[in-house]
């Protein structure tokens, strides 16, 4: 048996020699099929990884408090969320009082509906990422770290001092050197501002490289020059291992401040970094399903490719065929001939495509700032799929081949 196998292979690859380019043709399909497994393969390995680093950044014991829900979305809100009260920084205020789960509370204000500008000299910064803040800030969020400076405190907040903290890539387009930045007065919005600090560079984006731009202030410096700012949200750190207790308790006091009738839906949305993930997972399994289809459709096409030509092979060799039957072949040994022939072919067509685009997918983080790695068991799935394409599609040759009369076999000219 083993000396059979062996000899099967020798024949395929002599085969394979032999018609080198209308082999090559032939699992072209199959090449690109497994090409797609690879790709997606490593993508979404990326994608995890990336996830798994903004978990770690943002803090896995962490919640979001929103007025709407979050999460992608492919269409405006629903009426039922644009009635939504907006969030209040006393309700804010409450979850650190009245949650015994939660260690604390970052509460942060937005003013969407207005650009805004920081100026320095000539320099200058528009569309940043404006907020105001709570000191508590820097202990909610594990991936805020400072390269420069300080950040505001209570009594800053407070006296409503117009400070800020620049991120990296805001404070780099206003001065040459970021250590320079603290203690420079820079106009935002018009008003003179200190700067106290600078972040560094946060872990996290999703690997999509979205620049730093954020400019945060003191919470009531900011509600002082936007009064009408009403985009509140609120960020908390649970004790550990109280995440569940503190996202029950927090819905509780929400719902009571927010006289949420027992038998109505949440007016706002609680998300964890746990459920983002999820989310993110369903996004990724949606587009890898589509992309799987895709190469099914190559290898598909692979497979009829190869079908095609071992009917052309059989059609060829079909003397060959009949000498062997004359010498004492069996129809089983004809069978196994050609099917080892298919799964060489497609195998190698495989093999090529595994080699090809795991080089492919190793370039993208180099030439992009996303990241992709290509898992083994990736390259075993696109390997074993192109021999079994090759099996699949080598089955009717094989027996076709088989099932030729000797004598009309050694008669065929």
């Amino acid at each position: 048996m083993k000396q059979d196998i062996k000899e099967n292979l020798a024949l395929a690859f002599d085969t394979l020699r032999s018609h080198k380019t209308r082999s090559l043709l032939a699992v072209l399909g199959v090449v690109i099929g497994v090409g797609v497994i690879i790709v997606v393969a490593a993508l979404i390995t990326g994608f995890r990884a990336t996830i798994s680093e903004e978990i770690e950044g943002f803090g896995a014991n962490t919640a979001w408090v929103a007025r709407y829900d979050q999460g992608p979305r492919m269409t405006s809100l629903p009426e039922n969320q644009r009635m939504r009260p907006p969030l209040t920084l006393e309700e804010g205020l409450g979850l650190n009082s009245q949650c015994p789960a939660i260690k604390e509370v970052a509460i942060s204000l937005y003013q969407w509906r207005d650009d805004h500008l920081a100026t320095y000299g000539r320099n200058q910064v528009d569309a940043l990422d404006m907020s105001g803040t709570t000191p508590s800030y820097m202990d909610v969020y594990s991936n805020a770290n400072l390269q420069a400076g300080r950040f505001f405190t209570d009594s800053e907040n407070d006296e409503r001092a117009k400070v800020v903290v620049f991120g990296e890539d805001a404070a780099k387009a206003l001065f040459p050197n970021v250590q320079d930045a603290v203690g420079k007065t820079v106009s935002l919005d018009g008003s003179d501002f200190r700067v106290i600090g600078v972040f560094a560079t946060q872990k996290g984006g999703f690997g999509f490289g979205t620049e730093d731009k954020r400019a945060v202030v003191p919470y009531d410096t900011l509600h002082e020059m936007y009064p009408q700012a009403l985009d509140n949200g609120y960020r908390f750190v649970a004790y550990p291992g109280q995440l569940d207790e503190a996202v029950d308790e927090a819905r509780g006091v929400l719902r009571r401040e927010r006289k949420v009738p027992y038998n109505a839906p949440d007016s706002f949305s609680i998300t964890t970094q746990v459920q983002q993930e999820e989310q993110f997972n369903q996004i990724i399994g949606g587009v890898a399903l589509v992309l799987i289809v895709l190469s099914s459709i190559g290898l598909l096409i692979g497979g009829v490719g190869v079908m095609n030509i071992m009917l052309v092979s059989v059609t060829e060799r079909t003397r060959e065929i009949g000498v062997r039957k004359a010498i004492g072949a069996r129809s089983r040994d004809i069978t196994w001939q050609f099917l080892f022939e298919a799964m060489t072919l497609t195998g190698a067509g495989g093999v090529l495509g595994v080699a090809f685009f795991s080089g492919l997918a190793m370039l993208i983080p180099r030439i992009t700032s996303m990241k992709a790695s290509v898992p083994i068991w990736a390259v075993i799935v696109g390997i074993a799929v192109s021999v079994g394409i090759g099996l699949i599609f080598g089955v009717w040759p094989a027996v076709k081949a088989a099932k030729l009369d000797p004598i009309e076999a050694l008669r065929y000219e």
